[in-house]
């Protein structure tokens, strides 16, 4: 009796854990980039991505969707053919580089990575110009949304 009961505790453990790791993950997306808007970048076969800019933080979230990640297209020499999911990495580096780009900043450089899901990563980058004061008006990409 007593070994059925580790046995059953054990996965309400781990799926404990696992939750709160999910709710941790929300509520720092939620926190991070609540008061951005988003922009859209696009990649490839144009495949669009919506990018949310802490620009105060230097960090980027880049948002695929689920048709796209099931479906995909070739992104150039990075999908080769594969399935999306085989390039899932390498087409949000790429997504948060173009955004980048596209935004003037050239000279940053991506340095961190963080994945929350399999439609949501977060890249951390550095840059030489200093952080802009908050409500400095900034480069904007046509996007899907109205834009500030």
């Amino acid at each position: 009796m007593a070994t059925t009961v580790r046995w059953l505790a054990l996965p309400l453990v781990l799926g404990g854990s696992l939750a709160v790791s999910g709710c941790t993950g929300f509520g720092y997306i939620s926190q991070t980039y609540v008061s951005q808007v988003p922009q859209v970048v696009t990649i490839g076969c144009n495949e669009p991505y919506e990018v949310y800019d802490n620009r105060q933080r230097r960090r980027v979230l880049v948002v695929s969707n689920a048709l796209r990640e099931v479906t995909g297209c070739d992104v150039g020499r990075v999908g080769n053919g594969r399935p999306p999911a085989e390039t899932r990495a390498a087409r949000f580096r790429t997504a948060a580089r173009t955004y980048l780009d596209e935004t003037v900043r050239e000279d940053c450089k991506i340095t961190g990575e963080t994945v929350f899901s399999d439609l949501q990563t977060e890249f951390a980058y550095a840059c030489d110009a200093p952080v802009e004061p908050r409500g400095t008006a900034v480069p904007r990409l046509p996007g899907r949304r109205n834009q500030r």
